[in-house]
């Protein structure tokens, strides 16, 4: 990611073949009255109130009403005295309860340093005014420390079944030096499920009774849902199926797309998509879930991540992952 200040849904002209068929896809500007300072993420709290969410990477949540006609948003959250920002540090994901309309409650996932470290929190809104959140109420569920400033993860996103979806990069530098994606005892290079509705031990949260690693006796983290990912940066459920799309970023040459199951080895770094990574040639593919979908540094680098489209404004793409 690089430091950029956009309009949000800024007028795009994209071309899509699907099974053959080009269509030309318009892109309006919803809101052209806002603009905010690199936005990562945009959500709402399905609470009735017709609101919408921007997170900030340097660290503000912004809300704002629906409404095309918008002029300024609202600063619902400002942790910028506590985020590490900068590359691809900063405040990453937000996630409402999906009670949220009763309970307050909503959840981030940020970076912070001294030592730099991954925490995903739960807040909660002010008990006095719906349009802000109450800055004292944080409760860490998490913290991951972080040897390096790049492969953060951070999308944080509510399942059907009620749990919370955790996604962590490998630890960063480049290569995976530090062994991490294969590493089951660390929840770098992995997606994590908790369940924050119940706490266990000394936790601020429980572990989901079918996670695949349950009193497993080998010290692999009980949180893993899904390992061998090198940096899912977005990851998102279909709403009808269910099913569980991550993007996963590439090294040099391969970016994937992943239907993640319970239990999965997604693995890097013994493969960068379909290809042998290390080693580079004849490696051992044995157990590991291939990507359904790759494309080459030729075709375009980082991949983002989207959702699958259940809308009724573009039959063209109708159930597409985009």
């Amino acid at each position: 990611m690089k430091n950029f200040k956009i309009n949000l849904a800024l007028i795009f002209a994209i071309t899509i073949s699907l099974n053959s068929i080009s269509a030309q896809l318009q892109i309006e500007k919803a809101f052209p009255n806002l603009s905010f300072t690199q936005p990562v993420d945009i959500q709402s709290p399905q609470d009735g109130s017709n609101r919408i969410f921007v997170l900030s990477q340097p660290g503000i949540i912004y809300s704002f009403n629906n409404d095309a006609n918008v002029a300024e948003p609202n600063v619902f959250l400002d942790l910028t005295n506590q985020v590490l920002s900068g590359g691809e540090q900063g405040l990453l994901g937000l996630a409402f309860h999906p009670d949220y309309s009763n309970n307050g409650y909503f959840f981030v996932n940020y970076t912070r340093s001294n030592p730099r470290r991954t925490v995903v929190s739960r807040f909660k809104v002010s008990d006095t005014n719906v349009n802000e959140a109450d800055p004292n109420s944080e409760l860490v569920l998490m913290e991951v420390n972080q040897p390096f400033s790049n492969h953060n993860g951070g999308q944080i996103a509510f399942g059907e079944d009620g749990y919370l979806y955790i996604s962590f990069g490998d630890g960063g530098s480049g290569g995976d030096p530090q062994g991490h994606g294969q590493n089951r005892q660390t929840l770098l290079g992995s997606i994590a499920r908790i369940d924050i509705d119940n706490t266990s031990g000394n936790l601020n949260y429980s572990i989901p009774a079918d996670n695949p690693y349950v009193d497993n006796s080998n010290g692999w983290q009980e949180e893993i849902y899904a390992f061998g990912l090198r940096n899912v940066w977005r990851f998102s459920f279909d709403p009808i199926t269910n099913n569980l799309w991550a993007a996963d970023v590439g090294q040099n040459s391969w970016e994937e797309i992943d239907l993640i199951k319970n239990g999965g080895n997604y693995g890097w770094k013994i493969m960068e998509g379909n290809h042998c990574y290390s080693p580079s040639s004849n490696c051992d593919q044995t157990g590991l879930e291939l990507p359904v979908w790759e494309y080459g540094r030729s075709e375009g680098v980082s991949i983002t991540g989207g959702y699958v489209y259940r809308g009724n404004n573009a039959e063209e793409i109708k159930a597409k992952y985009i």
